[in-house]
């Protein structure tokens, strides 16, 4: 292999690219934008900066946060002491930082559009803006909307979700996460560098819904519009039957981050997801074993993001004992220190999905437990 063109210039292109370069090959990584805002929190947990130490040890700006603040409209808010904090950046802010390392290691960044790509021989043409390059291979990190047809998952009806939000020019200690009764989703309210970002991210309602709740909460809240920058993403939420049938990889490219729609469905959490399957698809390609990759993703993340599909709806939609399944978790964080304490590691990306109705069932009694029953039964 002597030239890889890395397609997308976000975390799990530009780790890609890093990696790559690192090893040793061509590397050339194309995007029209390099580094850019997004509405998304900005926030890596303690899962992704423990195995990725690179994340938090630098000089970019961020915050640390240790509180969050559950609530919804019936139950008020309930605080979270985080003690694993999460990590918050700048969208922009993280992403340049990890383009400089790509370009350190020696891979070429370049700010154009690529057009479309076609094969050539046992390669790939890559057609930009800025002309026509020719490549032995593809790595695939255009993020949730790619438009290249020939490559990376293709989204059918509910396999993405809308984030929106505003950046606020005001400061908060802590992150707010408002719940509402029937709709798969959340707002957030992000402490960032200089500003918060508050946001909302969601199924089942049109873009026009979503900024209207979420204008009515920051109204609320005292979080004035005037001088807020907005913004508007697609994410990937892939469907339980998705998990098995996404485009990944094929012959002589491999897809990355929210690209292979690696996202986590019930959060919308994608940052860990964008590194550790750059980091699992780089491996594979420096061993020449790309044929593995949907297993090694299976074993190592996506049955646990595949199992969060379908509690997602649960999770958000459904009504347990007279009232809404997060009505009754913050009523619960109230209670019983145990289930606090699972909160922690849901929060900390230590505690997964498939282990946590054992968990549960360890932890927890009476009422509580029947809440394990009723998400995963």
């Amino acid at each position: 292999m002597k030239r890889v063109a890395v397609l997308g210039g976000g975390p799990a292109g530009a780790y890609a690219a890093e990696k790559l370069a690192t090893a040793g090959l061509d590397v050339v990584l194309l995007d029209e934008k390099l580094a850019w805002e997004k509405p998304c929190g900005g926030g890596l947990t303690y899962k992704a900066y423990s195995q990725y130490p690179f994340l938090i040890d630098n000089d970019t700006p961020k915050r640390i946060v240790t509180q969050t603040y559950l609530s919804t409209a019936s139950t008020g808010a309930a605080k979270l002491a985080l003690t694993k904090p999460l990590i918050i950046y700048s969208r922009m802010e993280l992403n340049q930082m990890l383009l400089r390392r790509a370009e350190a290691a020696g891979a070429q960044l370049e700010k154009t559009r690529v057009l479309e790509i076609g094969r050539k021989g046992h390669g790939w043409s890559v057609k930009t803006r800025a002309g026509k390059m020719d490549v032995d291979y593809c790595v695939v990190a255009t993020g949730a909307r790619n438009t290249l047809r020939e490559v990376g998952t293709q989204w059918a009806s509910g396999d993405t979700m809308i984030a929106l939000g505003y950046f606020v020019p005001s400061e908060q200690a802590h992150i707010d996460l408002e719940f509402f009764a029937g709709f798969e989703g959340y707002i957030w309210v992000f402490p960032r560098n200089g500003h918060l970002s508050a946001g909302i991210c969601g199924k089942g309602e049109s873009a026009q819904s979503l900024r209207a709740r979420l204008e009515l909460y920051m109204a609320k809240k005292g979080l004035s519009l005037a001088g807020a920058t907005f913004y508007g993403h697609v994410l990937p939420s892939l469907q339980k039957p998705a998990w098995k049938t996404n485009r990944v990889s094929g012959d002589k490219w491999i897809a990355v981050g929210d690209a292979a729609g690696l996202v986590d469905p019930i959060t919308g959490e994608g940052l860990y997801y964008a590194v550790r399957s750059a980091d699992i698809a780089t491996g594979l390609i420096l061993a020449g074993q790309t044929v593995d990759y949907r297993a090694r993703l299976r074993s190592d993340f996506t049955d646990d993001l595949e199992l969060a599909s379908r509690l997602a709806k649960r999770l958000f939609r459904e009504s347990f004992l007279c009232g809404s399944v997060p009505e009754r978790m913050i009523q619960f964080m109230r209670r019983s220190p145990a289930f606090c304490e699972i909160l922690q590691d849901l929060f900390a990306g230590t505690q997964n999905y498939l282990d946590l109705k054992a968990r549960l069932k360890r932890s927890l009694r009476g009422t509580f437990q029947e809440v394990a029953f009723h998400l995963f039964s």
